[in-house]
């Protein structure tokens, strides 16, 4: 098998492994440290349930890449596999740097929110600043027009937009996860069809590390995401959508393939539109959760829980071959 297949399914089942190997120890220590999730309003579950899921997810995807990064020292990849990823890290070493110290914020703040409820105003704040750092740090929208200023507020709007919704999205067993390995998937699959090395990696680095916790979480759940875990899986999920170059005037393609992110988080970002609009009509805060999301009215439609997670992930399923077809 040649590069860079093999490459992308080593860092999937590396990441895979390094994640699900973690998920006991994270158990155990949020039981020690009390880091659970109580029975309580709108939630299903009758026993207390550790808020591991973050730190898992985090730790499959730090270890495959200090793994990576001392095999590379070591030259234990071959030439060609350091020569085409070294060409990608040259080039965005500095984006990729903010984008890790983003990501590692994004877990402390959802995982300071699990431990002391923060306020909307201060959640929302933390986002604010973190994604902030994001786009100084050169990762940043475009959409074609020649205003950085322009640039930098698209960037924060969608990555706080899109932290949210798969944080809204955290609301059943494996909904959250599951979308987040499609999204991932998806964007690992458009970058490797476009050439992207180092993007496709980093894509299937982050499905392999969900993948290895979505059997501790579904269809049954002894360990949840928390808001550490669905602001990490969010956070990720929005930076991959602005990595790739889905369309410019040096990659000329169908000029609608720039919608491709949209497609491919069609559905926590369609569920997040309808809960604001829901609540909004009522009079209610949109920050204050109810029952109103998809998978809530799936189940009341008489599906069951699982099957409801089941159907979103199917949907999410579609988005993606949308996604795939406009890049022709």
């Amino acid at each position: 098998m040649s590069f860079p297949i093999l490459l992308y399914l080593a860092i999937f089942f590396a990441a895979l492994v390094g994640s699900a190997a973690s998920v006991p120890m994270w158990i155990r220590w949020s039981r020690r440290q009390g880091w659970l999730d109580d029975p309580g309003h709108r939630k299903i579950h009758l026993e207390p349930v550790p808020l591991a899921g973050g730190l898992a997810v985090f730790t499959g995807m730090a270890a495959v890449l200090a793994l990576g990064t001392v095999a590379v020292g070591l030259h234990a990849f071959p030439p060609e596999y350091v020569d085409r990823l070294g060409y990608g890290l040259g080039k965005r070493a500095v984006q990729l740097a903010f984008v890790w110290v983003g990501a590692l914020g994004m877990l402390l703040l959802g995982w300071m929110d699990d431990q002391w409820e923060l306020s909307a105003a201060r959640k929302f704040l933390g986002q604010t600043v973190l994604a902030s750092m994001v786009a100084t740090g050169g990762v940043r929208v475009t959409l074609f027009v020649p205003y950085p200023w322009f640039s930098y507020l698209v960037t924060i709007l969608w990555i706080l937009t899109v932290t949210n919704a798969f944080n809204f999205t955290d609301n059943m067993n494996g909904l959250c996860a599951g979308l987040g390995i499609l999204g991932s998937g998806w964007f690992g699959i458009l970058a490797a069809l476009h050439g992207q090395y180092l993007v496709a990696s980093l894509a299937f680095l982050v499905t392999g590390a969900l993948a290895g916790f979505l059997p501790f979480n579904y269809p049954r759940a002894s360990v949840f995401l928390g808001d550490a875990g669905s602001h990490l899986v969010g956070y990720w999920l929005a930076v991959l959508a602005i990595l790739p170059h889905f369309y410019s005037q040096k990659r000329p393609g169908n000029p609608w393939a720039v919608l491709s992110p949209l497609l491919i988080l069609a559905v926590p970002l369609l569920d997040l539109s309808s809960v604001v609009w829901s609540r909004t009509r009522a009079g209610r805060p949109f920050w204050i959760g109810d029952t109103n999301h998809f998978s809530h009215r799936l189940v009341r439609s008489g599906l069951s829980r699982s099957m409801a997670v089941f159907w979103l992930w199917v949907a999410g399923c579609v988005g993606g071959a949308l996604s795939l077809w406009l890049q022709g």
